[in-house]
């Protein structure tokens, strides 16, 4: 069983920036950079969306296209954490932004951090 933890939402101005971070902890043996990371997010009311996704090693990420030059994701397999680096945030940025780690059929979700853009 693996546990994710969030952090990192707030309440942020159009244009700004936040980091989100995602912590992984497991049972004896937990080896955390054997998983693959991704985030999504969902607004109420609508479908969760993926923004982003690392390797397990991290040597390769994928975003989501409106996304794209906008967010970084990066992860410190040492700290066991992800990080989401969000940049230029609009409003429509507004959700709750989840951590999924996914390993062949293993997979496990955290339970979010709001982000609200908003003047």
């Amino acid at each position: 069983q693996v546990q994710l933890v969030e952090s990192g939402g707030g309440l942020v101005q159009p244009g700004g920036s936040l980091r989100l971070s995602c912590v992984a902890s497991g049972a004896s043996g937990f080896t955390f950079s054997v998983y693959a990371i991704r985030w999504y997010r969902q607004d109420p009311g609508k479908k969760r969306e993926l923004v982003a996704r690392i390797s397990s090693a991290g040597g390769t990420t994928e975003y989501a296209d409106s996304m794209k030059g906008r967010f970084t994701i990066a992860r410190d397999n040492a700290k066991n954490t992800v990080y989401l680096q969000m940049n230029s945030l609009k409003p429509e940025d507004t959700a709750v932004y989840y951590c999924n780690a996914y390993l062949y059929t293993m997979d496990y979700w955290g339970k979010g951090t709001l982000v609200t853009v908003s003047s």
